[in-house]
């Protein structure tokens, strides 16, 4: 170590210690971050004696003013709760046509539907009810069960083919795989059933008396469906189990199509939807029917 001495530039002691020729000047803090530093220790002491703060082994020490963010949280939600009961209450009073005949329970319906349809209903029907392959859209004209906002609340409320004793119930029969059709009619009412889908069904096709024996009781005679029974209407061009897209080459399409009513004759898929009044309560269920009803689609 080198001698302590002043050095001649700064005036200003050195600490003896040198490297390379170069010595360390004794420069103190400045006295301002003398005077934050020892702020913060009194109160870094203060904290760990008020507030929460160290470990135990079975918890925490609570300190003097009991402070707890848990409990600030839960006070929170409880006044959200609160607020919220307040229109839920006026929601789950009214039928769900007044709540949408109401323009400021309209506005916190939508909003608190579309909520509650992006956490549980999107994964299936798609963001804005836009659909996917094998689940409905539920912003056109087309429904399954009904599309009046009563029956979209029953259909939300209990679900379809599950276990719950009010959801709807229905099966189409397997006409193929039951050997009820041999795979030739099969295919000759699959070919009418494409002409019902454009409108212009041709009577002199052998699927024409095929599907007027099995299919009419359901779908009904001209293709228009069933809402009671949930048959879907052939007289358009919906498919539930096509690609929404498809190929963009018109007789690439139609092949799809076709193959898709042949698979569904002979072995049909059913769908299926969760009885949601075992899950959200009736003021979101409500919520939810307006929000569907006003997607665009409702009856």
């Amino acid at each position: 170590m080198a001698p302590v001495e002043k050095d001649p530039v700064t005036g200003r002691y050195t600490t003896g210690h040198e490297w390379d020729g170069i010595r360390e000047l004794n420069t103190p803090l400045p006295r301002w971050w003398i005077i934050v530093f020892w702020v913060s220790v009194v109160w870094s002491i203060g904290y760990w004696v008020l507030m929460p703060s160290w470990p135990l082994l079975n918890g925490f020490t609570p300190g003097l003013l009991g402070y707890s963010s848990r409990a600030d949280l839960e006070s929170e939600i409880a006044e959200q709760k609160a607020a919220r009961a307040v229109w839920l209450n006026r929601i789950e009073s009214l039928p769900a046509a007044a709540v949408e005949a109401d323009s400021e329970l309209l506005t916190y319906a939508r909003a608190g539907g579309r909520i509650a349809f992006e956490e549980n209903c999107a994964p299936c029907h798609g963001v804005g009810g836009v659909g996917a392959f094998g689940y409905p859209t539920l912003a056109d004209d087309e429904w399954l069960w009904g599309g009046t906002i009563d029956e979209i609340e029953q259909t939300i409320k209990f679900g379809v083919r599950n276990s719950n004793p009010n959801s709807h119930q229905s099966e189409m029969p397997k006409f193929g795989a039951d050997g009820i059709l041999t795979p030739q009619q099969i295919e000759q009412v699959a070919d009418y059933v494409l002409t019902v889908a454009d409108r212009a069904p041709v009577a002199s096709l052998p699927g024409a008396e095929i599907f007027a024996e099995n299919c009419a009781v359901c779908h009904g005679e001209v293709g228009e469906g069933n809402k009671d029974i949930g048959a879907p209407a052939l007289n358009n061009q919906i498919w539930l189990y096509a690609s929404k897209l498809g190929n963009q080459k018109p007789e690439v399409r139609a092949a799809e199509i076709r193959a898709t009513v042949i698979s569904q004759v002979t072995r049909p898929r059913h769908g299926a939807m969760p009885a949601w009044s075992e899950r959200l309560g009736p003021g979101t269920i409500r919520m939810l029917a307006v929000y569907v009803h006003t997607l665009g689609g409702g009856r």
